[in-house]
């Protein structure tokens, strides 16, 4: 009995690059993409257009006049060493959520459809108080949050050994969740525990897969502004397990743009009276953030950006007294396809007014599973140079970034100068000095 083409590609993979496991919790619309995508870039038949670590180029270390790709040059292997894998509350295989989601064009859809049909996301872990605008029709036993969470332990455990990976990226994928605030359950690992066992309403589902990927030695990254890794707890499981963790909040459409204007804004000291922000939505995402509580959790994400960059407390003049407000609409026939318009009151000499329109006509989940990959491969090769704990270097993906201490930078040209920082000395440690690694 021969192979097929994609047991082919894992064998040909397995002594050729690192083999990283990608479990993706919410296989929706963000998490589709992915993997049909990265499938279809496998194939030849597609681009990795958003991606560095497919397509930027570096100095190389030997030759500085020389230009190398940046997977080369941190030793990230190709991409047939990543293997998916993921959880859902909705039945189907890969393909059928894929579909459902209505992304990507039914060619190449369905060019990529035998990968995405091996794909049969695993039982997810629903609670209604969390998600009040979904349903759960594939979950796991209602039983004790602690147990949900060992359940979700020996699905990784399970994935692992049937894949033959070298290691684990786990990515919380899944809907906003609503707004919480760290409470006294979150400041211990002890404390969690307890408030597993207990089924204390403050742990919310996102969490309990966190707990359960950094128990694993999985690393882990929260794509949503959810409170997720980000507790006290989990910061300090990560890091006595060895456990790189980044977030919050994929810096994807509105949110880029602001990154890449503001700072331009504040260089020429241009002053600023108000940012409005209005997005139009119709995907799942949409539909969960017509929540209020829900909204609330994303609103504080992206409001903030602004205040970080401009800095209102140094320069009150200019921006003291500034107006930012950001809406989201839920409009389900513009589905994935994203609108946001933004309308920007700047001073300028003398006083006099000015404005700034933009209209931005994106697509969301084209715009985030770029960054999902090049986080995937980049927390793989943190955790193989021995880093652990927050990674502040990756906030260049994040709207929210997680820090470990302080506030973060989100003027995106100082997040790319740490970014490529970090490259180098990643390079040191996996590449030129491979001896070094952990």
């Amino acid at each position: 009995m021969t192979d097929s083409p994609v047991q082919s590609r894992e064998l040909a993979a397995s002594s050729e690059s690192p083999r990283v496991g990608v479990l993706l919790i919410g296989m929706g619309a963000i998490a589709t993409t992915l993997v049909a995508g990265v499938e279809a870039i496998r194939r030849g038949i597609a681009r990795p257009f958003g991606s560095l670590t497919q397509l930027e180029m570096v100095p190389s270390a030997e030759d500085p006049n020389q230009q190398v790709p940046l997977a080369e040059f941190l030793g990230l292997g190709s991409l047939d060493g990543l293997v998916f894998g993921g959880w859902d509350i909705n039945p189907g295989t890969g393909y059928d959520l894929a579909k459902h989601s209505g992304v990507l064009e039914p060619t190449l859809l369905e060019a990529v459809r035998p990968y995405l049909e091996t794909i049969e996301p695993m039982p997810g872990i629903y609670d209604p108080q969390y998600l009040r605008r979904t349903e759960g029709r594939r979950v796991k036993p209602a039983s004790s949050k602690y147990e949900q969470a060992q359940a979700a332990r020996e699905d990784i455990r399970a994935f692992k050994a049937k894949h033959k990976v070298d290691q684990i990226v786990v990515m919380w994928c899944g809907s906003t969740e609503i707004f919480l605030t760290p409470g006294p359950v979150h400041q211990t690992i002890p404390a969690f525990e307890a408030g597993m066992k207990a089924n204390d309403a403050a742990i919310a589902p996102s969490m309990l897969y966190a707990w359960a990927a950094l128990q694993e030695k999985c690393s882990f990254v929260n794509a949503t502004p959810s409170l997720t890794v980000d507790l006290p707890a989990l910061v300090q499981l990560a890091e006595t397990n060895g456990c790189p963790i980044s977030g919050k909040d994929l810096k994807t459409g509105q949110t880029l743009l602001k990154t890449i204007l503001a700072p331009g804004i504040k260089q020429r000291m241009l002053g600023m009276e108000g940012w409005f922000s209005m997005n139009i939505l119709g995907n799942g995402d949409g539909a969960v953030l017509d929540d209020p509580a829900a909204f609330k959790t994303k609103e504080e994400s992206k409001l903030s950006v602004l205040s970080q960059i401009l800095e209102p407390e140094r320069y009150p003049e200019l921006y003291g007294d500034l107006s930012h407000q950001v809406k989201i609409n839920y409009y389900k026939p513009r589905g994935d396809n994203k609108e946001s318009w933004d309308n920007i009151d700047l001073t300028g000499w003398l006083g006099y007014p000015m404005q700034i329109k933009v209209n931005f006509l994106c697509r969301d989940s084209i715009l985030a599973a770029p960054l999902l990959l090049d986080l995937a491969l980049l927390s793989a090769a943190a955790q193989r140079a021995g880093l652990k704990g927050v990674q502040d270097w990756l906030a260049f993906y994040f709207k929210s970034p997680q820090v470990r201490q302080g506030q973060p930078e989100h003027d995106l040209s100082r997040q790319y100068n740490t970014l490529q920082a970090m490259f180098r000395e990643l390079h040191e440690t996996l590449v030129a000095q491979p001896a070094a690694v952990r």
